[in-house]
């Protein structure tokens, strides 16, 4: 039963991010171009191509997108850019909530759809994935090949480009951990201060590891353009494929659990979201019997009708069964009237994985989001503000929601300096989304979102900043509403939101792989002075 994405979320991570290129300064000089024509509006591929962003309230219009297919093609199309004094920006999979790619500004867009390549690497004992593979293909490879898989995100559609750089998660995150727990280095092409493009690989164990953990979280368009990773569970030696990531289940069990808006009272609704947060509060262990149970609760607003739990578990985990009706019972003890049981049985890994996964959608809409990491569940008070805002009878929106993600376990084991994603001692993600279609009714969505996110945050300054309680927020789902006085009135500025102490790491990064400030957005890292 795959859920549309318009409903969800209409871009689960940013796929890529605004470059830029600070003044004309000259550059040395290049080969003849290799990396394909230049691709302007004239060209009957330019409409696709510049529309390929799954938040519509963003279209670009570039001199020119050039198609990337291989590192040598990025290297030269970046020191093209560079060279002519134009603001570049790089499309993965279209899924960036924000204007990265597609603000007015952006002259020359890069798009890494057709590097996709995915293969064992004999050379580096790892797996390689072209940064313009998405999330699908990377399923479907690692799995029929080896029967592997990695713990990334339930948006088929998005690519890896900005998700994995990102610190990206999903269903198995809380068993095998973040992705960037299995990233062992990437391909990438810098600028130096001369205006030279290059490239090079940086993995967790050579010359250049710096740059490798600046990609363990740090987020799309910092420090230059990837266009390959490469994967390697941490602490695996690469002695075959087989060893060097996780095994993929055999068969996951599912259910779902629907819900009527019209019989959800303010008691009812407060009662199961605590119990929500309270069995995942006591089952937040790697070693929990519970590690592969993933259940993330869809909130859609009251004018959509109903909302729902939709809940996987490992087949194979001793006493699933018994596991997820347990589960079940939990969330619904002391909620009348019960909602509604779905029992989806058993069915094999992927087939099921597709089955339940966000669908990509051939018209996509428009988008405000807002999330935040959770430390423990949210208080009465803030329960209560998401049922204000999820009950405005003043606001439809059937396709808006507040979506709560389970997380921690395995992810919770790694230090908060070992990558440069930092939120590890949490228990949830709480992601915020408004969805529309017509660009006349942009104003009250994004009114809406602006109003709940400041209302369940009202007593830390309309954001979650960091507390006994709140963990910040998580770059993949940028925000610039967090960089703005109006909306963050906390005194934390953004990057501590997204990137707690490891920030001032990740300037000193900057600082020295991208010292002309090339790759640069609206929140993009700052370097150090």
């Amino acid at each position: 039963m795959p859920v549309s994405r318009r409903g969800l979320l209409a871009g689960t991570a940013v796929a890529g991010a605004a470059l830029a290129v600070p003044g004309t300064a000259s550059a040395a000089p290049v080969a003849a171009s290799t990396s394909g024509p230049k691709i302007g509006p004239n060209d009957q591929r330019y409409q696709d191509l510049v529309q390929r962003g799954q938040n519509r309230r963003f279209v670009g219009t570039p001199d020119y997108v050039r198609v990337i297919r291989s590192t040598d093609d990025a290297v030269d199309a970046v020191q093209g850019a560079v060279r002519g004094g134009k603001r570049i920006a790089v499309r993965g999979g279209g899924h960036c909530f924000e204007d990265f790619v597609d603000s007015s500004d952006i002259e020359v867009v890069l798009d890494m759809s057709a590097n996709t390549a995915i293969t064992w690497d004999p050379r580096y004992r790892a797996f390689s994935i072209g940064s313009g593979a998405i999330l699908e293909n990377v399923y479907k490879e690692l799995f029929f090949g080896w029967g592997l898989t990695v713990p990334a995100g339930g948006c088929l559609g998005v690519g890896v480009g900005g998700h994995f750089s990102g610190g990206g998660y999903g269903p198995l995150s809380r068993k095998y951990g973040s992705v960037v727990d299995h990233l062992y280095g990437v391909e990438i092409v810098v600028v130096d201060a001369h205006g030279r493009a290059r490239s090079l690989v940086a993995t967790r164990d050579n010359a250049h590891r710096d740059l490798w953990w600046a990609h363990t979280g740090g987020g799309g368009g910092n420090f230059g353009v990837v266009t390959r990773y490469l994967m390697r569970t941490n602490g695996s030696t690469g002695r075959t494929p087989e060893d060097s990531l996780p095994k993929a289940p055999a068969a996951l069990r599912s259910s779902i659990l629907v819900y009527d808006w019209k019989t959800t009272t303010q008691a009812t609704f407060t009662r199961t979201v605590r119990n929500w947060f309270n069995f995942f509060e006591q089952h937040n262990t790697a070693d929990s019997p519970y590690a592969t149970l993933y259940a993330p609760f869809i909130f859609t607003h009251s004018s959509a009708g109903q909302y729902l739990l939709s809940t996987q578990i490992d087949a194979a985990a001793p006493n699933s069964e018994q596991l997820m009706n347990a589960f079940n019972a939990a969330i619904v003890a002391g909620v009348d009237p019960k909602p509604q049981t779905i029992d989806a049985g058993v069915g094999p890994f992927l087939h099921t994985t597709m089955n339940r996964s966000i669908g990509e959608t051939a018209t996509p809409g428009r988008g405000k989001y807002k999330a935040g990491y959770l430390k423990k569940g949210y208080t009465d008070e803030q329960i209560a503000a998401l049922y204000r805002g999820l009950t405005d009878t003043t606001y439809t929106g059937p396709e808006s929601s507040v979506l709560l993600v389970p997380y921690g376990g395995k992810v919770n084991t790694v230090p908060s300096d070992a990558t440069a994603a930092a939120q590890r001692d949490v228990v949830a993600k709480m992601v915020l989304s408004a969805s529309w279609t017509s660009e006349a009714d942009d104003a009250k969505h994004i009114a809406w979102a602006r109003k709940v996110y400041a209302d369940v945050y009202r007593d830390t300054g309309g954001v979650p900043a960091p507390n006994a309680t709140n963990a910040g927020s998580y770059i993949n789902y940028p925000d610039v509403d967090l960089a703005d006085p109006e909306y963050n009135k906390s005194g934390v500025p953004w990057h501590d939101l997204y990137y707690l102490g490891n920030y001032p790491r990740l300037q000193q990064i900057k600082a020295k792989w991208d010292p002309r400030n090339v790759f640069h957005h609206k929140l993009s890292i700052e370097a150090a002075k």
